[in-house]
């Protein structure tokens, strides 16, 4: 063996270290650039750069052994005479031309991603590759592609130049049998194996820093672990209780006899009788869900002056919640908190599961008390599932099929302006009103996305030159959708609710931290809401009972959140999530429960604290997350 070992290094094989060899120095310059295009120079300081290095160098070099397959089963496969050398050479070029250009063509499609979202390729990544209608489109739309490809094969040409020379060099090499041939294989693919099995996505996290754990990350290894995990059992993975210790800690969140009547339902431990007092108000509602307006961008939240001014003048003149915080960092997360009020549970959100229909919903709420549910999205439907599971649990969907060409005014890849959005929206109130009906409309946002495009002439920052653009569109199309509202005769009896579905910002100090979540939300109607601002810290889960609360409504309840305003205030919980990583803020002390059952803690002041003395906020988290994973399991 040692001989074969041996001459597969002097033989036709040896394009194979050099290949790899450069693989590895690409995947390292790849690293380094990523920092400097990150921006946080921070993570150069030895004590941080040299462990992400160090455990990015393992994570490649398990891949790269299965990027270089085809090559090691080529040259096992092609003639070795002499006859055939040109044939060999033609092969192998073809065949590194491919490799080195796809990984190349990765790595800066990593760099779009890192754009985006602040990380290697994860789960969003294999969520996108079912819509690669709105993500080509999406790239297409926001970046100049001819440059880009254009670099892209000008470096696989530049690489494989520069493998030009060892590759001819071995044809002279010593010839191996074919049986020396296959055993080479063999043990090649025998090692490509054990490092597959014996490499852990979890040491990367040991660095603690996010940004640093990013950077030693390799993304197509994140991709194929994100394939492969994308359902997370909580029971095996986090950190669990006696059901009945859980059961016993959630019923007591719920169990202020003023307030509710617990069903004492094992199978649902916290269904209860919301109890109320007075009429119930009869109101149309109608719930915006905006894309991506975090806190950043809303000035009397310390954002950015002067791109929200119809947001602000309707926060002054509403309900403004100061202090809400969304569960996720993607619309699909937000989506299931407005709709289903449960804690943001590892893996997939609820909408992208199999099993998401017929399950309690605000729209299910309104139907029982005999109003028309409908979700109007300004994109197609399909897209992260929300036909199927807005359909399936009693709302009618109306997406961008449901207006007529000469009703869009502008249009991207991701859906028609907000303008024609809020049209559309107007329509279908005025229609089910008409016939004597009242509406729950949940109006979901699209223009505040890349590419960043709109109508020209409504504010004054041009189209598709960036989010704060965007932002000021939306903001306009809001204040628009109000002033066209005043004219009809539901307004008077419509409550809006404004709500962000998750933030821009892409990354923090810690997995969760909490500028990533903070949302504003305002609650507007003139007729019967009086101005205040509410600083009560709140999860987005809390919006759905929070507006069944304005209405004075009671029901049978199984919403995890509270109404912010009668009981929110007394002891406020906060659920945040970034995939694996599950967040609950009690007090200001952070508990993130991980996979392995890893738990930690962090102070307000950001230092992290011991379990034994949080022990009551520890088992709630773990409560609230156990029992609603067994639940949508």
């Amino acid at each position: 063996m040692k001989h074969v070992v041996t001459s597969w290094f002097y033989s036709r094989f040896r394009i194979v270290p050099i290949s790899f060899t450069l693989f590895i120095v690409i995947n390292f310059l790849v690293r380094i650039a990523l920092i400097f295009f990150n921006g946080d120079f921070s993570l150069l300081s030895p004590k941080t750069l040299f462990p992400a290095l160090a455990i990015g160098f393992i994570y490649d070099f398990s891949i790269i052994l299965w990027w270089l397959f085809p090559l090691v089963l080529a040259i096992a496969c092609l003639p070795w005479q002499k006859k055939f050398d040109r044939l060999f050479v033609t092969c192998l070029y073809g065949i590194l031309f491919s490799l080195t250009g796809l990984l190349i063509f990765i790595h800066a499609a990593e760099f779009v991603f890192w754009n985006e979202f602040s990380s290697r390729f994860n789960f969003i990544a294999v969520d996108y590759l079912i819509y690669t209608r709105e993500v080509v489109g999406n790239i297409k739309e926001s970046y100049h592609l001819t440059p880009l490809l254009a670099g892209i094969a000008a470096l696989t040409g530049l690489v494989v130049f520069y493998l030009s020379k060892p590759l001819a060099h071995t044809l002279s090499f010593s010839f191996l049998k074919r049986s020396h041939r296959w055993l080479c294989v063999t043990g090649y693919f025998g090692l490509a194996l054990i490092t597959t099995f014996t490499v852990n996505t979890s040491w990367k996290e040991k660095l603690i820093q996010p940004q640093a754990v990013q950077i030693a990350a390799n993304g197509i290894w994140e991709f194929f672990y994100a394939f492969r995990f994308n359902e997370i059992d909580y029971t095996r993975f986090y950190a669990t209780l006696p059901k009945a210790i859980a059961t016993d800690i959630l019923q007591k969140e719920f169990s202020d006899p003023h307030l509710y009547t617990l069903a004492l339902n094992t199978s649902m431990p916290i269904q209860r009788q919301i109890l109320t007092h007075g009429h119930e108000k009869k109101m149309n509602v109608v719930m915006v869900s905006i894309e991506s307006l975090g806190a950043e961008f809303i000035e009397s939240l310390g954002g950015k002056p002067g791109l929200t001014p119809n947001f602000e003048r309707l926060g002054k003149e509403g309900l403004f919640f100061s202090h809400l915080y969304a569960t996720g960092t993607r619309t699909v997360r937000g989506l299931e908190a407005l709709t289903l009020s449960v804690p943001p549970t590892p893996g997939h959100a609820i909408p992208m599961r199999l099993h998401n229909t017929g399950l309690f919903t605000l729209g299910g709420v309104f139907k029982s008390k005999g109003y028309v549910p409908i979700y109007i999205y300004g994109g197609y439907s399909y897209f992260d599932n929300m036909n199927a599971f807005f359909s399936g649990n009693g709302y009618t969907v109306f997406d961008r099929q449901a207006l007529s060409k000469n009703e869009i005014t502008h249009e991207n890849i991701w859906g028609v302006c907000d303008e024609d959005l809020f049209k559309l929206a107007i329509k279908e109130i005025d229609l089910n009103v008409a016939s004597g009906k009242h509406v729950f409309a949940h109006v979901m946002t699209t223009s505040n996305h890349r590419p960043f495009t709109y109508p020209e002439g409504r504010i004054n920052i041009a189209s598709g030159t960036g989010r704060e653009g965007a932002v000021k569109y939306t903001d306009y199309a809001i204040g628009h959708f109000i002033e066209e509202a005043k004219k009809k005769p539901w307004f008077n009896n419509t409550l809006f609710v404004f709500v962000a579905d998750h933030t821009s910002i892409a990354r923090g100090r810690t997995d969760l931290a909490m500028e990533r979540y903070h949302i504003p939300m305002i609650m507007y109607a003139p007729s019967f809401i009086k101005p205040q601002r509410i600083d009560t810290p709140a999860s987005q889960i809390d919006v759905p009972p929070t507006i069944l609360g304005q209405l004075n409504w009671s029901y049978n309840s199984q919403f995890f959140g509270r109404d912010i305003l009668r009981d929110g205030a007394k002891d406020p919980h906060i659920f945040m999530a970034n995939y694996q990583t599950v967040g609950f803020v009690d007090n200001g002390l952070l508990i993130e429960l991980r996979p392995k059952q890893s738990i930690r803690l962090f102070g307000s002041d950001g230092h992290q604290e011991t379990s034994v003395n949080h022990l009551h906020a520890l088992n709630e988290a773990i409560a609230f997350y156990q029992t609603a994973s067994s639940l949508f399991q």
